[in-house]
Order: C-alpha cells, then sequence, then structure tokens
C-alpha cells in the first residue's frame, strides 16, 4: 500500500504546476493507476480499452485515445498500443519524483 500512495503523491506533484493536465488526463490516469493496483503495483499492465473508459468516465473513443497519447508523451506512463482486438494494450506506470 506505500508503494500505491507514493505514486500518488507524486503524480499529484508533478501534475501541480502542468498546465496541460486536465480532468480527463487525471481520472485516466487513476483507472490506469487501479489497475496497476489489481496487478499489484507491478508493471506492465494489460488494459482493456473499455474497462479503461468506464472506469474512467470517458465515452469517446478520441477522447481516450488523445489523452492516454498525452498521458504518454507528457512522461507520465509508457503506452504500447495495439491494434490487434485479441490483445491487449500494455501500460507502464512510470516513477516520477
Amino acid at each position: 500500500m506505500q508503494a500505491a500512495t507514493s505514486f500518488i503523491i507524486a503524480f499529484y506533484k508533478a501534475i501541480d504546476d502542468d498546465t496541460r493536465i486536465t480532468a480527463k488526463h487525471i481520472s485516466l490516469y487513476m483507472a490506469l493507476f487501479v489497475q496497476w493496483n489489481l496487478n499489484q503495483c507491478k508493471d506492465p499492465i494489460y488494459i482493456k480499452r473499455e474497462v479503461v473508459m468506464k472506469a474512467a468516465k470517458i465515452s469517446a473513443r478520441h477522447t481516450y485515445n488523445k489523452h492516454i497519447n498525452e498521458l504518454h508523451k507528457f512522461g507520465y506512463i509508457k503506452y504500447l498500443p495495439t491494434s490487434n482486438p485479441l490483445h491487449h494494450s500494455i501500460v507502464y506506470i512510470k516513477q516520477l519524483q
């Protein structure tokens, strides 16, 4: 549990002055964080878009794709998408300082 708490604290410290981050990014990060917790705080996590979208309260695929790609671009996660519906996308939750 302590590892999870330190990740949340580091995330909120990191986004404090990051004007690029919106409520959608935070919601999506928290949904990914829950999946990471369910994976015993181990990387990588294998995600289903539909599950993460539901948890993040995001209803449009475009919004999901935009924000998960931005989280990757901004350095909060490492996102390895798949276009194959039989495979899950892979996410690494990055250790933030």
